[in-house]
């Protein structure tokens, strides 16, 4: 990789750019058919088996869903000559499309999350890009943002796979001027458009973004498993998620909830998959009562030995006296999407990083 500092987010970062260079945000709306229903089955158009899902599947109606969509300065549909790297970013288990928007800050009346991205763009570090805020419940009441271990609501942060393979990447792909297409299942397809997605995500975000996408275990309410875990949430892992390489290169995971699977798991579904992960970035606060035990820690433990030479740059990040908050995340927004879309030099040893930031 070329070398990129990692360092605390300039704080000119967070100031608005001028007017013109200023990204939009937009709101859309889309069909999902692959989604857990109020009798907790996996509603799917596709062949997924009961197996596979951990549950019943079935047919059922398409629900709609709301995503927030950051479009850079210069976007214009019609010009299909112009195409565009794509980041997903979810939010955490109590949020919403909103939350990054909101949560990040407000400077210069503009989100904090957003001037991020136009500075990092005006200043040519990184290539104009789109990002999509998804809701991650994939649920028919996905707009309860209530925690109830024993909810759909809250078991549909488990499924979000399906809706996003399924559903929301092909609705992006099929909107938006993209480079990477969905349709193209080709294995040059597949090889060239994984290089040109990237998802990262907060607390339970950064569970999916390690459960989901690089390969870890399911939830569900133990009043439903009939088991007992560890964690006092009412919780208990069910089946393996397949994994979502295929579909991207670069994964960030930012202060990642307890039910983050342990990184022997993380590290095998790596080391088992035909794709290999060019990125994954790690970051929690040192000082994080939620996350840095139950799920940091114990993400990264033996992550790097079970995944062998299966990937390309991994990086764990602490940052110093950081808390379950913004300052964490922005930060981890900042380097990840940097360190994803850089160009990058290609290594036959995978580089490991493991530093302290100080980001106060």
């Amino acid at each position: 990789m070329k070398n990129i500092d990692i360092t605390a987010l300039p704080a000119e970062y967070k100031r608005a750019v001028d007017k013109e260079l200023q990204g939009v945000i937009t709101e859309v709306s889309y069909n999902v058919r692959n989604y857990i229903n109020l009798s907790r089955q996996l509603v799917t158009d596709r062949k997924i088996s009961s197996e596979e899902a951990g549950r019943e599947t079935v047919q059922g109606d398409a629900i709609i869903k709301k995503c927030n969509v950051y479009l850079p300065a210069g976007y214009e549909e019609n010009d299909m000559d112009t195409r565009y790297n794509v980041l997903y970013l979810l939010h955490g288990v109590g949020g919403s499309r909103f939350e990054w928007l909101y949560g990040s800050g407000n400077e210069d009346g503009n989100h904090v999350i957003c001037n991020i991205f136009d500075n990092l763009i005006a200043r040519g570090e990184i290539d104009p890009l789109i990002v999509v805020f998804p809701e991650g419940r994939s649920a028919d009441d996905w707009t309860d943002s209530s925690f109830n271990a024993a909810g759909t609501n809250l078991l549909g942060f488990y499924y979000f796979d399906y809706e996003l393979r399924y559903d929301l990447i092909p609705f992006i792909e099929s909107t938006h001027n993209t480079y990477a297409d969905i349709k193209d299942t080709s294995s040059e397809g597949i090889a060239y458009n994984r290089m040109h997605r990237a998802l990262g995500g907060l607390s339970m975000g950064g569970m999916q973004a390690l459960n989901l996408i690089v390969g870890g275990y399911r939830c569900d309410s133990t009043l439903y498993t009939g088991t007992k875990n560890g964690w006092t949430n009412g919780l208990d892992t069910t089946v393996p998620a397949p994994g979502m390489e295929d579909l991207f290169a670069y994964v960030g995971a930012f202060s990642n909830a307890p039910t983050s699977s342990d990184g022997k798991v993380l590290g095998t579904s790596m080391a088992s998959c035909s794709h290999r992960l060019d990125l994954l970035y790690i970051t929690c606060g040192d000082a994080d009562g939620i996350a840095v035990g139950l799920g940091y820690e114990r993400a990264v433990n033996g992550l790097t030995d079970a995944a062998g030479d299966n990937f390309g740059n991994y990086y764990e990040v602490l940052i110093k006296g950081g808390v379950h908050d913004f300052n964490v995340w922005n930060n981890g927004a900042y380097n990840f999407i940097r360190l994803s879309f850089e160009k990058k030099e290609v290594h036959n040893k995978p580089d490991v990083i493991r530093m302290t930031l100080d980001s106060y």
